[in-house]
């Protein structure tokens, strides 16, 4: 008498292709991941505004997104890391938990903006940038500024009065709203938080703590705005010569 071979049991159907439905679902959140982290690592990332310091151009609670491909310019809105000591409690953002920082690094949530800022480029390297002319404007190069796109209604260019020279690989920044900016012009009379270098260094941003140029709000929907550099800043002429290793400071007005 021959033996019936025994068949093996089949696992059913549906549970061999819920698992092959996970381990795809698992690969394609690993690869958005991934990817989201390039892209936020490279190419941009998106920033919560912290501070007043901006106002009107940007508000507390907008998101913009700020883009690393391309250099940055004359007018350009920057956000930069902290050169080192230039955050206060009210623009040091509001940092969050392992979770929300782990969806921070991965791009799927903005930067909550701890350690970073944002303000308006106005000296590359090598430029005079000096407070104020005759009829109160902020020039560069010699070249006064028409300011009244951008700046805060009823500030000032500056309420203090100062002349520099931004040295090699850093930059001079302000806020839009200039009233409410720690900015450049406050840390003029600084040393760096280390206590090396020389006076009025904190003032300068290096250029490599410059994470990108902020290129478009884009939320609260209703404020969705690309950042554009303003028109004034084409006509300020190129830094008449090389920047200087250091900075040149001044804590006086320009010659009227």
């Amino acid at each position: 008498m021959t033996d019936t071979p025994t068949k093996t049991p089949e696992k059913p159907a549906h549970r061999s292709g819920f698992a092959a439905a996970a381990r795809e679902f698992v690969l394609i959140v690993v690869g958005a991941l991934i990817v989201s982290s390039i892209l936020r690592a490279f190419v941009g990332q998106m920033f919560i505004i912290p501070s007043e310091s901006m106002e009107n151009t940007l508000l507390v609670g907008d998101r913009v997104v700020v883009e690393k491909l391309t250099g940055v310019e004359r007018g350009d809105v920057v956000v930069f890391e902290d050169p080192g000591g230039w955050l206060g409690p009210e623009e040091s953002g509001q940092k969050r938990g392992s979770v929300g920082r782990f969806f921070e690094v991965v791009g799927l949530l903005p930067d909550s903006s701890h350690g970073h800022l944002i303000k308006r480029l106005v000296g590359m390297p090598g430029d005079k940038v000096a407070c104020c002319d005759e009829r109160g404007r902020l020039m560069v190069n010699g070249q006064p500024l028409d300011e009244s796109s951008y700046l805060y209604p009823g500030d000032a260019p500056s309420q203090m009065e100062f002349q520099v020279t931004v040295p090699a690989d850093k930059v001079f920044v302000m806020g839009d709203h200039r009233s409410a900016s720690g900015d450049s012009r406050v840390h003029l009379s600084d040393t760096n938080a280390d206590g090396g270098g020389n006076l009025g260094d904190a003032a300068f941003v290096p250029m490599d703590k410059v994470t990108g140029r902020a290129v478009v709000v884009v939320w609260p929907a209703s404020r969705w705005s690309k950042l554009n550099v303003p028109d004034t800043f084409k006509s300020v002429p190129p830094a008449a010569g090389p920047p200087p290793a250091k900075p040149s400071i001044s804590l006086t007005a320009p010659p009227k």
